[in-house]
């Protein structure tokens, strides 16, 4: 029997434990704190398919598919929403872009429309003060409540057999098939490392460098608002600002700050300036508005960025694997990640664009904001 530990207990971690486990690996989880208590937890929680790059799209793809899989078994809640993107008038370069992504995503079998600003009006009313150059719909989209999601496949995890260790603190052994921790050392045949934004220095202290970097984003969610379910999960390409339903009211974010954190020393609260543009944003494209919204809660987290943003997913060296660099996009694709690194480390072929030994690790690169136009 392969025995394998997976360090980080957020939405690929669990996921991974789960179907390493259900395939008859002796699986122990590992995270420090509790599941979903870092990154995972401060997700969006959207959810699509719609990639303009072949592999990207096919592994969202399969994501989606996982998440309904899940919700119809009463485990989680997948709420089907829209999912649209747009650039304003007089921004032609990603009004351009726009236009194309969505091109690129309908050559891939993705459900995508294009929509001028007539049509954008028309089919989104609660959005129609906005004056928009071109915007792209996808149909096949819906968001959840992240920490839902990542409880339920922990549990899933254990039910298969695997051993979830929360409150375990871990550090590599120097071969990299095994994990100190409190209480000992135990070996393994493989450790998949997914621990969010500490994945980098984890891999440090064994000689293993992986060119990732954290960076700080912001989010925030309004006191309920009466029309929150009418405005679709949508993206400003313009404005670099996203927003979806939550919790009656309506989650808003990005914030980014394009530089790299230490993930052990990073302020979690958001900034006023993020809070105060955010509800200015929200006051101007909420057409329907009948009142003008409050902060409900906010939050600071740690997104990964990589060289080329795409992930670094796969074996690093013998026997040990990594998965981090989701540039935003983790917790959406974290079903079919999470099988695909499980399977490779099984026996499969892994995800051949994400392998991460295409770099060196020690590559200089500017942190680039995730969520752009031409994904």
């Amino acid at each position: 029997m392969t025995r394998v530990a997976v360090v980080g207990g957020g939405a690929l971690g669990v996921t991974a434990a789960r179907d390493l486990a259900a395939r008859g690996a002796d699986t122990v989880l590992y995270e420090r704190d509790d599941l979903a208590s870092g990154a995972s937890g401060r997700a969006a929680g959207i959810a699509y398919d719609a990639f303009a790059e072949d592999v990207d799209a096919t592994v969202a793809a399969r994501a989606v598919e996982r998440f309904r899989s899940l919700a119809s078994e009463g485990a989680i809640e997948f709420v089907e929403h829209p999912y649209v993107w747009f650039a304003r008038a007089g921004d032609d370069p990603r009004a351009t872009a726009v236009r194309e992504s969505a091109q690129r995503m309908r050559a891939n079998g993705r459900d995508v429309e294009t929509l001028d600003p007539d049509g954008f009006a028309d089919r989104f009313p609660a959005l129609a003060s906005v004056d928009v150059a071109t915007a792209a719909l996808a149909r096949d989209a819906g968001y959840l409540d992240p920490a839902t999601y990542v409880t339920a496949m922990g549990e899933r995890a254990e039910s298969a057999g695997a051993t979830v260790e929360t409150g375990t603190p871990v550090r590599l052994a120097a071969d990299g098939t095994a994990v100190e921790t409190p209480v000992g050392t135990e070996r393994f045949d493989a450790v998949l490392v997914a621990a969010g934004a500490h994945t980098k220095r984890l891999l440090a202290g064994i000689d293993t460098p992986i060119p990732m970097k954290p960076y700080r984003v912001q989010a925030l969610v309004t006191e309920p608002l009466d029309d929150h379910e009418r405005v679709p999960t949508c993206y400003d390409a313009t404005e670099s600002r996203y927003a979806r339903p939550r919790e009656g009211g309506l989650l808003v974010g990005d914030g980014t700050q394009e530089r790299e954190f230490d993930p052990d020393d990073y302020d979690e609260a958001a900034d006023a300036e993020f809070e105060r543009a955010s509800l200015a944003w929200l006051s101007e494209v909420r057409s329907e508005r009948t009142t003008d919204p409050e902060i409900a809660r906010s939050w600071a987290g740690l997104c990964t960025a990589t060289p080329d943003r795409d992930p670094l997913l796969g074996e690093v060296r013998g026997g040990l694997y990594v998965a981090t660099g989701w540039h935003g996009h983790g917790f959406m694709r974290a079903p079919a990640l999470g099988e695909r690194v499980a399977d490779e480390i099984l026996g499969g072929d892994g995800v051949g664009p994400f392998d991460p030994t295409r770099f060196d690790g020690d590559e200089e690169f500017s942190v680039v904001e995730g969520m752009t136009v031409d994904d």
